[in-house]
């Protein structure tokens, strides 16, 4: 499994401030758009983001760093991991750090939002909360629904955007085909409501007989009369 920087905005933020790295090559570290490091040397985007020292956390060296302020167009390495750790499968929720668990209602409202397949057991595995929450947030009866806002949780950093996309796709395999008591709120297409033609209550066609005769009426007038005085 190829290795992955930790919190790369938060990299990017302290980059930026400790560093003479150009925004090409934080953004080529961080894996983000230099317009986005560019919004976070400007402060537009980075309001309540700690830097994060990558240094500190073994993943980018002190030499590494002076390399690249030497040369612009040397691109930065992250650090080989002094422990591998084998990856284990996660069961359960998704454990969210405090700092971010206010953030998961406004995550949770856009998730029901934004794609309602999605069932309650991925909402959770998404966010890491309860199904009393969810439930509550769909219901608006949450103690605080008046002030959520929709909030995408991978801006978040409540999920990734691979996370997010997998569940997105299990949805939609699961979800088939739609069922009878959904058929209600599903719209028709314009083709079949114009050729929609009236039934009675058996089921069969309704034949409308006053507009049958007035049309067999209207096209006996259209023949010649004959004279009677002839």
């Amino acid at each position: 499994m190829a290795q992955q920087l930790l919190m790369p905005k938060a990299t990017a933020v302290w980059l930026v401030d400790n560093t003479a790295l150009s925004f090409d090559q934080i953004a080529q570290f961080c894996k983000l758009h230099p317009l986005e490091v560019k919004a976070i040397a400007d402060g537009e985007a980075s309001q309540g983001i700690k830097g994060l020292d990558p240094v500190n956390t073994g993943q980018l060296s002190r030499e590494e760093i002076s390399m690249a302020e030497a040369n612009p167009d040397y691109r930065l390495k992250l650090s080989e991991p002094k422990v591998r750790v084998p990856e284990t499968k996660r069961k359960g929720p998704r454990y969210t750090p405090v700092s971010k668990r206010q953030d998961r209602p406004n995550a949770i409202l856009w998730l029901v939002r934004n794609h309602p397949e999605l069932k309650d057991a991925q909402v959770s595995r998404l966010v890491g909360t309860t199904k009393s929450t969810i439930e509550q947030i769909r219901g608006r009866t949450h103690w605080n629904a008046a002030n959520l806002t929709p909030m995408d949780p991978v801006t978040l950093g409540l999920c990734t955007q691979i996370d997010l996309d997998l569940e997105v796709e299990r949805a939609a395999k699961t979800r088939g085909a739609v069922p009878a008591s959904e058929h209600g709120s599903v719209l028709v297409s314009a083709r079949e409501t114009e050729v929609a033609t009236p039934v009675d209550e058996d089921g069969e066609k309704e034949i409308d007989a006053d507009a049958v005769f007035a049309k067999l009426t209207s096209m006996k007038r259209t023949e010649p009369e004959e004279d009677e005085d002839i």
